[in-house]
């Protein structure tokens, strides 16, 4: 693992990559996660009976505004004229999980990764805070990136498959 961290320069400082001289190309980046919680909470979420409203489209828009404002939350990130931001959600009964998977897209100059990473989590942590008063053993986790699209350094695709 000999690659230089692109996000500090030769003294060992902070800086913000310059991607002026990238060519823009369509990049797109897809994370996943999950919510681990009580099987009646799960039940609530689906049947739109929490005291808050409606969890699932609200976490929706939550994600999505987060993958917005990535740049305002993760120091040396780029603003991006996002193109697409999808948040998607699965329900695990047998695990008693919701499943998080957030698709982000963009002609650009720098990759998406870090706007799908925040929408699943700030989605994740929506239906935590919009459920905490009826389970508070909920469990936000496994979060990653499963692939990504575009780009200089190519494709990614994580080996074990899809949000599962």
């Amino acid at each position: 693992m000999g690659e230089k961290l692109t996000h500090f320069d030769d003294k060992g400082r902070a800086i913000m990559v310059d991607v002026g001289n990238k060519h823009t190309t369509e990049r797109v980046a897809v994370a996943c996660g999950e919510v681990l919680m009580q099987s009646s909470t799960l039940s609530r979420i689906l049947n739109c009976n929490m005291g808050k409203g409606d969890v699932l489209n609200v976490a929706r828009v939550a994600g999505i505004m987060a993958a917005k404002k990535t740049p305002d939350l993760i120091p040396l990130c780029h603003p991006l004229l996002i193109n697409s931001v999808q948040v998607e959600f699965t329900p695990d009964h047998e695990r008693s999980r919701i499943l998080i998977e957030a698709t982000v897209k963009v002609a650009g100059q720098t990759g998406v990764e870090m706007e799908a990473l925040t929408a699943v989590t700030v989605a994740g942590l929506t239906i935590y805070d919009m459920c905490k008063a009826v389970d508070r053993t909920m469990l936000l986790g496994n979060v990653r990136l499963m692939r990504k699209s575009g780009g200089r350094s190519g494709d990614f695709v994580r080996t074990n498959g899809e949000c599962s």
